[in-house]
């Protein structure tokens, strides 16, 4: 299996910290496993781009949870595996969660791994920052590598304050050459660059305000660090063939998300300021949310959602969304086995390059989901961000076992 970056903070924490951290639970007040496995298959509708790409893949997905509580105290395992038909980069291993939390009136520590999510757009999440994207799992940045930390929250009248300590970075995982979804050229994790003389070893820093004042929630960040977005070099491997070369800068990033209701309207808004990475820029996401309840008379729900995407930084920016606009829609059944369909399309309000997207799931019984995704990558040119992707149309079927 190929290691994910950080793998070696990772294996340290595991070895120690779980018999440890049981320890401080015991004895337990609750104690629950459950998780669940998966069978993936993703079938492409075009020939590849690069040779030794295949026409389909199945991959199988397990990942199992422990949960132990007492009193004020609780432990969260949440360790992740996949195993891939054809791009053993894609074959990968992670502790998404290792985390013991200590809950008093006013203030909570939680230390480990663990995931945090900070963000209220649709199309992207541009602020959430503390978790490294896991790119092979899949492209639209849901899926987060676990992050050692050590997390202190403050509960105030006021607001919720979030201290955080980042002892260890983890490196973006991307498909292999054997892999769909990739650049033009491999991706050289072996020769990746670090800023900081310290790499993967550097002491990354964030704070975060979080309040609800009436309908609005807000949050405010900073964090300081090593950026999880890289930069991009050209080099040369042990072979001498061209590859791309992943660079990771530090960075300091000032961020706001902010949601506000209004009746059925839901407005967001993702603003950040960062400095680091070249010349300072602003970058943000915002857009709004409307919801027709009772479809027709039914039990439908029917959202409607558009957003605009923007980076300062332009052709340089390290995202593809530096000018393009965003609208989908939302179908929600609200019936017994939570029927739900997302739609939505992406565009480049410059080249017109477009990214289609087409999600449904639906639950079988009380163990079972099913759930489908379809992407299209439509006109897109040679020198866009995303050209490497421009031949891999693809349907996704996932089926789900949940104990």
């Amino acid at each position: 299996m190929a290691p994910c970056g950080g793998a070696e903070m990772i294996t340290r924490l595991t070895h120690g910290a779980l018999v440890a951290l049981a320890l401080l639970v015991a004895p337990a007040d609750a104690q629950e496993v459950s998780g669940q496995v998966a069978v993936e298959w993703r079938g492409y509708f075009q020939t590849p781009l690069f040779p030794r790409q295949p026409r389909s893949s199945a991959s199988l997905m397990l990942q199992p949870e422990l949960y132990i509580e007492s009193a004020s105290q609780s432990l969260l395992v949440t360790p992740y595996a996949r195993l891939d038909q054809t791009d053993s980069e894609r074959t990968h291993v992670d502790i998404r969660e290792l985390q013991w939390q200590y809950a008093a009136r006013a203030w909570e520590l939680r230390l480990g791994v663990g995931k945090v999510f900070w963000g209220v757009t649709e199309s992207q999440h541009l602020v959430d920052v503390i978790n490294q994207i896991d790119l092979v799992e899949n492209i639209d940045g849901e899926d987060r590598l676990g992050q050692p930390m050590v997390n202190v929250a403050l509960n105030r009248p006021w607001g919720i304050v979030d201290l955080f300590l980042l002892p260890g970075f983890r490196t973006r995982t991307f498909s292999g050459p054997d892999g769909r979804l990739r650049f033009p050229a491999r991706i050289a994790t072996e020769l990746t660059q670090f800023e900081s003389g310290a790499e993967e070893r550097h002491v990354d820093v964030a704070a975060r305000w979080s309040h609800v004042l009436g309908d609005v929630d807000l949050g405010v960040a900073h964090f300081h660090g090593t950026g999880r977005e890289p930069s991009f070099l050209i080099g040369a491997d042990a072979a001498g063939l061209d590859v791309i070369v992943p660079r990771y800068d530090q960075i300091d990033q000032t961020s706001l998300d902010l949601s506000l209701v209004r009746g059925a309207w839901l407005w967001k808004l993702e603003l950040l300021n960062r400095v680091g990475q070249g010349d300072r820029f602003a970058a943000l996401t915002g857009g709004l949310e409307y919801t027709v309840a009772g479809l027709f008379g039914t039990g439908v729900d029917l959202g409607l959602l558009a957003e605009y995407l923007f980076d300062e930084r332009g052709a340089l920016a390290l995202s593809p969304f530096e000018d393009d606009l965003f609208a989908a829609t939302r179908l929600a059944l609200n019936d017994v086995a939570g029927t739900e369909l997302l739609s939505g399309v992406i565009v480049d309000r410059k080249t017109g390059a477009s990214l289609i997207n087409l999600e449904g799931s639906r639950r079988i019984g009380d163990r079972w989901r099913v759930s489908l995704e379809l992407r299209s990558f439509v006109g897109v040119p040679r020198s866009d961000f995303m050209y490497g992707f421009s031949a891999d149309d693809h349907v996704q079927l996932e089926v789900t076992r949940f104990f």
